[in-house]
Order: C-alpha cells, then sequence, then structure tokens
C-alpha cells in the first residue's frame, strides 16, 4: 500500500537536486540514500572478495585496453 509522507520545502529541494532524471522518484532516491548504510549481503562479500583475489591475480582488463581494443579515444 502506497502512503504519504511529510517532508520540508528544504529537504523536498535538495531531495530534487539529487535526481538524475525527471522521471525518478522520490522513493528511487530515498532507496539509493538508505542502501549506503545497509549491509552487504553475503553473497555480495564473496563477490567482492572473488573480485580482489582476481585483481591481485592480474586477471583483468584496464580501460586503457579496452579503448585501445575498440579505438575509442
Amino acid at each position: 500500500m502506497d502512503t504519504t509522507i511529510q517532508i520540508s520545502k528544504e529537504l523536498l529541494g535538495k531531495l530534487q537536486k539529487m535526481k538524475m532524471h525527471a522521471k525518478e522518484s522520490y522513493e528511487d532516491i530515498i532507496w539509493d540514500l538508505l542502501e549506503d548504510t545497509m549491509e552487504l549481503s553475503e553473497e555480495t562479500k564473496r563477490e567482492i572478495e572473488e573480485s580482489r583475489k582476481e585483481i591481485k591475480e592480474g586477471k583483468f582488463v584496464t580501460l586503457g585496453e579496452i579503448k585501445k581494443k575498440y579505438k575509442i579515444n
């Protein structure tokens, strides 16, 4: 069920400035803000650790290599 919340005009202005595009909802903005404070899932933690290991082992491609491969300046 959707609901309505009350916020100050000052907060509304700040939320409006955070929009990446005109159709982005305030709910999306609030979720993005909350996401920064939420605990990472165990799966995400494992994937981060795997990525760190691959980087240490040199199993990665640099942006420069990709640009060269696709002839991007």
